[in-house]
């Protein structure tokens, strides 16, 4: 093989890279907030006892579970200024993305919820809390508990996903690897050390998402009946 890596000739592009990596961390922080946010609340609808809303979540879930990612994103940023909605490349990012986080957590949530010891409530209900306090206080943290790796992974599957914003020209990690490529014509090197730095966020978020879990639900999980 005769090609010679040459990442020298990428050095020069460290500040495009560096911005890159603080919009996708902002990104990531921003989406993850508020995607479990809503996830929460949709859950809640979930495990309610009002079927209409029920039924409403399960085919949002259903509808963006069941289509892709990318679609999502166009149709949020090409699609809705047909209807006189417009927003910024970041914008339409961001809430396909926290859109995106929003279903897959809603079932994750559930799951563990429904999991959960159906004496918890009943304990809650003895105690005369109202139904959000027992979801909320009793409920969710041991939920949480149980159900903490599956979120933490779907997190990490959407700061990923955040490379696919570079197709709307958000300038994130893939949209600086693109750019460096496109004046460098250096492709291996650019995307060799843009795949490294995504490999250390992914790390990162999940060391940093279990230990907040850990700490968060360590004092607050109450034992089982």
């Amino acid at each position: 093989m005769d090609y010679e890596l040459n990442f020298v000739s990428v050095l020069p592009y460290y500040k495009e890279i560096l911005k890159g990596i603080l919009l996708t961390i902002q990104i990531t922080v921003a989406t993850t907030i508020l995607g479990i946010a809503a996830g929460i609340i949709g859950a809640a609808l979930r495990v309610g006892k009002n079927k209409v809303l029920q039924n409403l979540v399960g085919g949002f879930v259903e509808v963006i579970r069941n289509t892709p990612f990318i679609v999502q994103l166009f149709f949020i940023f090409f699609g809705l200024p047909a209807i006189g909605i417009k927003l910024t490349a970041l914008e339409a990012g961001m809430i396909a993305m926290i859109i995106n986080l929003a279903a897959y957590s809603t079932e994750i949530i559930r799951a563990g919820v429904e999991s959960t010891a159906k004496g918890q409530w009943e304990a809650g209900k003895t105690l005369g809390l109202k139904w959000y306090q027992i979801f909320m206080h009793i409920i969710l943290p041991q939920a949480f508990h149980k159900i903490s790796p599956a979120l933490i992974s779907q997190c990490i599957i959407v700061m990923l996903g955040s490379s696919v914003l570079s197709q709307i020209s958000v300038e994130e990690l893939t949209f600086t690897a693109n750019f460096i490529q496109s004046r460098t014509f250096l492709s291996f090197e650019s995307y060799f050390i843009i795949t490294f730095v995504y490999l250390l966020l992914a790390i990162s978020l999940r060391y940093i998402l279990t230990y907040i879990s850990k700490k968060v639900f360590k004092m607050n999980v109450m034992k089982e009946s």
